[in-house]
């Protein structure tokens, strides 16, 4: 019930507190915020009583539930490993793709032609069966990373050239120096298993993707040691933070990006192809994708959110839209998202409560917008409407709640479909989602947008020869 959680932090209030407040035993109260319960009626009353908001809010916040969401908290009995359903061609560069999710960063590699994915591997089932249903040339490993055989993994990544992958990073705290770590310590924590499979495996490249906090985390002294073990394992490395606006995205959303070379190459980073002059949450002294007047004031301005998912047919709250109608994409993006898909999908929309719909209809771009104590709970970017002129703030996995984020559609009273959220994140509306409505938001939200992965694609393409480097090294997605 990941709702209840952001709602108490918001209102700062504490877990052991909530739980005296509200009669609920600490021990349930914490398997509730990580989803592995649910509240009673008569516990949500109380709940809401105690931080003071109303219940149908609380509600409506929790909707899409957490069981099961990453090595923090899901339980995986065994490991299921699945054969390609295809032989992957020749003359490819093969990648291996740890922590895959739904399979974004490897959707976006094979976009420019020159690789294959032989091999995905990730711990979430509904996660593991959306890639393989949009990989056919890829084995698929649903299992843990740490126990998983690496001979194993290497046969079925057919040897890859390319390893990439963003592991998760709750708990982690602190990198050990390379030479301490050994296979199957139990003190491994997920980042120094993907430099351990590096180490072992020899990839001509890597790609290690993170959220931007890595950076900063600790002083810099994490990322720090990071990039030495990356080193003692004998790979050459840079790293870039990449707004991915900059390349053509209509959502303000940024990444870590490492890149390390076993051969000594040379790695060209991109250039920007679409216009955004916006602040980097790392701070003055990261290396950044940076987008300069100078140089780059003929591009394109960044792609906005109505750009993206202004032909897509209206929905009212609780609603679905099958077909796409008479409208027609009138931006480049939205052209290249609806691709030749037939059938629209995913186009439903939240059914929100007549208190939410209240609030939609007054929402502005901030929770300050609204009336003075019409809402009590919740982070400023909260019950907010995203402008129709700008690129979207960064999805979050509970884009279709307003409660829990800004995520109010531009024009229509209701959060947005699935179909948008996916459209944001760069999905084309062909690529195919498996599972439930609330695992698919999630497997959205938490996705790499394909822009970055055809991006470093292109580059890697020209660094391991087997393209011409493209013009000016500018890699133009969308514009």
């Amino acid at each position: 019930m990941a709702g209840l959680r952001d709602t108490r932090l918001g209102l700062k209030v504490a877990q052991a507190a909530l739980s005296t407040q509200a009669k609920l035993p600490l021990s349930r109260l914490r398997r509730i915020e990580r989803g592995f319960e649910t509240l009673t009626e008569d516990e949500l009353i109380r709940v809401a009583v105690a931080l003071g908001v109303e219940p149908e809010l609380l509600v409506e916040a929790s909707e899409a539930p957490t069981i099961g969401e990453g090595y923090a908290t899901v339980v995986v009995e065994g490991t299921e490993v699945r054969t390609r359903t295809h032989e992957p061609p020749a003359g490819k560069a093969r990648v291996l793709d740890l922590f895959c999710g739904c399979g974004g960063l490897s959707h976006g590699l094979e976009q420019t032609g020159d690789f294959v994915v032989t091999c995905g591997l990730d711990l979430l089932p509904d996660r593991i069966e959306t890639f393989r249903r949009n990989h056919r040339y890829a084995a698929t490993v649903r299992g843990d990373l740490r126990t998983f055989p690496r001979d194993k993994l290497a046969e079925l990544a057919m040897s890859p050239d390319i390893v990439v992958g963003g592991p998760p990073c709750q708990g982690f705290s602190s990198i050990r120096p390379f030479r301490t770590l050994t296979e199957g310590d139990p003190r491994n924590t997920l980042v120094e298993e993907f430099v351990l499979i590096v180490a072992e495996l020899r990839p001509r490249f890597f790609v290690f993707e993170n959220v931007v906090g890595l950076f900063t985390h600790a002083g810099g002294k994490v990322f720090s040691e990071l990039l030495r073990g990356f080193e003692d394992a004998g790979y050459a490395t840079d790293w870039r933070i990449v707004n991915m606006a900059l390349l053509g995205l209509p959502q303000v959303r940024e990444r870590l990006v490492v890149v390390g070379s076993r051969d000594g190459e040379h790695f060209e980073w991109p250039m920007p192809t679409n216009q955004y002059d916006g602040r980097t949450m790392a701070g003055g002294r990261a290396k950044r994708l940076h987008f300069d007047p100078l140089f780059h004031g003929n591009l394109p301005p960044a792609v906005t959110v109505m750009d993206a998912i202004g032909d897509l047919p209206p929905v009212k709250s609780g609603g679905r839209v099958e077909s796409y109608g008479t409208l027609k994409p009138a931006h480049p993006y939205a052209l290249a998202m609806r691709g030749d898909a037939e059938r629209l999908t995913l186009h439903e929309s939240t059914k929100h409560s007549a208190k939410m719909m209240e609030i939609i209809r007054l929402a502005g771009t901030s929770r300050a917008a609204l009336p003075e104590g019409m809402t009590t709970s919740g982070f400023s970017s909260c019950y907010s409407r995203l402008e129709a002129d700008r690129p979207s703030v960064t999805i979050t996995v509970n884009f279709v709640h307003p409660a829990s984020n800004r995520c109010i559609h531009p024009v229509q009273d209701r959060a947005l479909t699935p179909r948008e959220g996916a459209r944001l994140q760069g999905f084309p509306d062909a690529f195919e989602f498996v599972g439930t409505r609330a695992q698919i938001v999630k497997q959205i939200g938490n996705a790499v947008p394909p822009v970055l992965g055809r991006a470093i694609a292109e580059c890697l393409a020209s660094a391991i020869q087997l393209r011409e480097a493209p013009s000016a090294h500018r890699i133009r997605v969308a514009s």
